[in-house]
């Protein structure tokens, strides 16, 4: 059992950055794949990224070039920069979870709102 935490949500202008961190309770957090989704108002839930635990990276488009994944295995935490937001990055950020079984965890999901 995976269980998530996610912080840093917030309010922010356009162009500006913010940071999610998302912390693991688990036994083992280097075997598990680690991404971060978006759901934005209106919108299906999609994905923004992910680092695998061999510390593979891969973005969406949308979000190439401004968002970094990074993780600390030792700390047990996935981290999500963001930078130059822009309003249709508003929507809930959430934490997932991958181990090698392919079951999945979830965070319960910051909000992240960008003003134009």
């Amino acid at each position: 059992q995976v269980q998530l935490v996610e912080s840093g949500g917030g309010l922010v202008q356009a162009g500006g950055s913010l940071r999610l961190s998302c912390t693991a309770s688990v036994r083992v957090f280097g075997i598990l794949t680690m991404a971060w989704h978006r759901q934005g108002p209106g919108n299906q839930r999609e994905l923004v990224g992910r680092i695998t635990n061999g510390g593979v990276r891969n973005y969406s488009d949308y979000v190439k070039g401004r968002f970094t994944i990074s993780r600390d295995d030792r700390k047990k935490q996935v981290y999500l920069q963001m930078n130059s937001l822009k309003p249709e990055d508003t929507g809930v950020y959430y934490c997932q979870a991958s181990d090698l079984f392919g079951r999945s965890y979830w965070g319960q999901g910051p909000q992240v709102t960008v003003s134009s």
